[in-house]
């Protein structure tokens, strides 16, 4: 079983609009990477982000931000959210178990690009993955450490795979 499955199970049944970026992504593209939050990047329509709030509630997650996490799934406040606190993801946390859940709201790749070029990956329940070149643009700009390291695995990892 996945850390996630749960959650994702409960995707694929409502069928929310997901794909799985981050580290977790880093993971299933074929790298080793320790990592406990699950990173997704998803349709920003109101609808599906009422599903994914509502799942995650569901399964016991909280933000730790003083806000309804409904919020969210209006268009306006989301680009409020986006525009004057500079969010760049909505973090759902389990306490008691340690997980957390980022929604990814503002990024360099749209969900509609990641999709398209989207992996599905089989463990246990097929997972929509973003790409590689993808994940990569999404990692680029970010000056983070462990960014840039993941990006030099992935990079590798596209090489091996030409060569198969």
């Amino acid at each position: 079983m996945i850390i996630y499955e749960d959650v994702l199970r409960a995707f694929q049944k409502q069928r929310v609009r997901y794909v799985i970026v981050g580290g977790i992504a880093v993971n299933l593209l074929g790298s080793l990477r320790n990592t406990a939050d699950m990173d997704i990047l998803v349709e920003m329509s109101d609808k599906n982000l009422a599903k994914v709030v509502g799942i995650l509630k569901k399964h016991g997650y909280r933000v730790k931000q003083p806000v309804d996490p409904m919020r969210i799934a209006d268009k306006k406040t989301r680009e409020d959210w986006i525009d004057n606190k500079h969010m760049k993801a909505f973090n759902f946390y389990k306490e008691d178990q340690l997980k957390e859940v980022d929604i990814v709201i503002d990024s360099p790749v749209s969900f509609k690009e990641a999709k398209k070029d989207s992996v599905l990956i089989k463990a246990g329940i097929t997972l929509s993955v973003i790409s590689i070149d993808n994940l990569i643009k999404m990692k680029k700009n970010t000056g983070r450490d462990v960014d840039k390291m993941d990006i030099k695995e992935l990079k590798k990892i596209k090489k091996l795979q030409r060569r198969a």
